[in-house]
């Protein structure tokens, strides 16, 4: 743990000031506007995919093409420079906004019941199948002598993610008292209705917990690995900023507490990442966190 204190301790003191204040203001700023003007549930709330990927795209793109601009204007470090980074810069929030808006409905089952549970676990696996072959042909071309993003165990070490998760313990147990919390979470009430004549419906829990688990190798793949791994050659710990903004924006359906703390527990993820070059303590502590919380909505939804 001493080591991580000291990988973070490590970035601060070296960290541009004014870039932090800057990219932590953008990151308040869309915040309050999806916050504000319920900007995550109009997208949701679209009928076209096509128009839902536009504005996800166009949210994307601000919060993590902007930090970038600011390194420019306030340090003179001009990364849009580099064809592949430029590129990227771009490329990368359509590949995230794809993987929210795709459509993956099929028929599975013509019971609906059983058809709408099997779509609901295929939902998440689906997704890291489409996105991680998408990384893995710009790995191929741009990478291919390195760990793909990040998965790799080389010197990693499991103790101090373990204590990250303790230490996470008690806050997701006051979260767990929360309103907004428990409205959101266990993701698992989503299926559990329809499974009220099954037997052995414990399997179907699992399976479905597993299925919602696939979604944070997703994100730890796309977001510590390709954002910072795919990055850092060219703008070295300048790739934590912007991915740190860009991942506050997934958060904008989650409660508002979570959306907050998503911008600085990127930040120490990719900070963690950038000196291990390892996503795998960054996704023990992702799933074992999903896991809490969702133990914690079952658990406070049970005393309402």
């Amino acid at each position: 743990m001493r080591e991580i204190v000291n990988y973070i301790t490590e970035y601060f003191k070296r960290l541009d000031g004014s870039v932090f204040i800057a990219c932590t203001l953008l990151a308040a700023t869309l915040i309050f506007l999806n916050f504000h003007f319920c900007l995550d549930d109009k997208i949701g709330a679209l009928s076209s995919i096509g128009a839902s990927f536009f504005y996800r795209y166009q949210i994307s793109l601000t919060a993590f093409a902007l930090p970038y601009v600011f390194y420019f204007i306030l340090t003179g470090k001009n990364y849009f420079k580099s064809p592949l980074i430029f590129l990227l810069i771009f490329l990368s929030p359509a590949i995230f906004s794809w993987k929210m808006e795709m459509g993956t409905e099929l028929p599975l089952s013509n019971d609906v019941n059983w058809d709408y549970y099997l779509n609901q676990v295929a939902y998440w696996p689906i997704r890291l199948i489409v996105m991680s072959s998408m990384l893995f042909i710009i790995w191929r071309l741009n990478y291919k002598d390195e760990s793909f993003f990040g998965l790799t165990v080389k010197n990693f070490k499991w103790k101090p993610y373990l204590l990250m998760l303790l230490i996470m313990v008690p806050l997701i147990a006051v979260a767990s008292t929360q309103p907004d919390f428990l409205r959101m979470y266990p993701k698992l009430r989503d299926v559990d209705a329809v499974l009220y004549n099954v037997q052995y419906k414990w399997f179907y829990h699992l399976l479905h917990e597993l299925s919602y688990g696939s979604d944070f190798i997703s994100v730890e793949l796309f977001f510590r690995g390709f954002l910072i791994l795919g990055f850092i050659k060219v703008v070295g710990k300048d790739a934590i900023l912007p991915m740190a903004c860009f991942y506050c924006t997934i958060h904008f359906g989650k409660p508002l507490g979570e959306c907050i703390s998503s911008y600085f527990g990127g930040m120490i993820l990719g900070i963690v990442v950038y000196n291990t070059r390892s996503i795998i303590g960054g996704l023990m502590v992702h799933l074992g966190i999903a896991w809490l919380m969702e133990l914690g909505g079952f658990i406070g939804n049970s005393f309402i």
